[in-house]
């Protein structure tokens, strides 16, 4: 192991993650009015729809994936049945569903707020960087999916979850191929930026929506 792997693989995470949650703070209590989604839906709602539909599922099986995938050790799996080679064959064909999904659909938004002269001119260069690097993340990820076939339990997943238990071994990340490093790197330069775009939005989902009292809604009957 060499000062460039220490760098990238020990120091590199952490700086993400401490800009990562510092930034949000920040961002929240100086930026108040700010967080939201700065949606462009009034402007055209036609191609928003089927973008943002297929994105975001894609997007949140894609995390849900990554967190059971990853974060979970094979121990607890092999104890209950589900070897590491079903644990692949099923990260594959779920990976590929929606990594597909989530690329279709940030290629339709990131094609809205290029082409569409009212959306692009209500935007700003964030929300362009923002999509692109998007765009770059999920594509990565997919041509891994798709072309790397690379068994990531035994080096990757362990790496990750020494990041998160503070006990990282940046060795671990040697043997893995380059197209998986880029794809990690550059998904930690996306946290690293998340606070400072429109991405802050997802801290504010209406989770509450469902179990809030309901509206009521009178007809005013004018007097005769």
């Amino acid at each position: 192991m060499n000062l460039a792997d220490e760098l990238l693989y020990t120091v590199y995470p952490y700086l993400c993650l401490t800009v990562f949650v510092v930034g949000h703070a920040y961002r929240y209590v100086t930026d108040r009015f700010g967080w939201n989604a700065r949606s462009s839906e009034f402007l055209e709602k036609k191609s928003l729809w089927a973008g943002s539909t297929l994105f975001h599922w894609g997007m949140l099986g894609t995390l849900g994936g990554h967190a059971g995938g990853l974060l979970i050790p094979q121990a607890w799996f092999d104890r209950v049945g589900f070897d590491a080679r079903a644990h692949m064959a099923v990260a594959y064909w779920s990976g590929l569903a929606v990594g597909i999904a989530a690329l279709a659909g940030v290629l339709l938004l990131l094609r809205r707020r290029l082409t569409d002269r009212r959306v692009r001119a209500a935007g700003s260069m964030n929300d362009r960087v923002t999509l692109g690097a998007l765009t770059l993340v999920i594509a990565v990820g997919l041509f891994n999916v798709v072309f790397g076939h690379y068994n990531v339990l035994d080096t990757l997943a362990p790496w990750i979850r020494g990041i998160v238990t503070f006990t990282p071994e940046a060795a671990l990340m040697g043997p893995v191929p380059v197209s998986y490093k880029v794809h990690v790197l550059t998904a930690l330069a996306l946290l690293a930026y998340s606070p400072f775009s429109r991405l802050v939005h997802i801290w504010s989902a209406p989770v509450t929506y469902f179990v809030r009292a309901p509206l009521v809604f009178r007809r005013r009957v004018p007097e005769a």
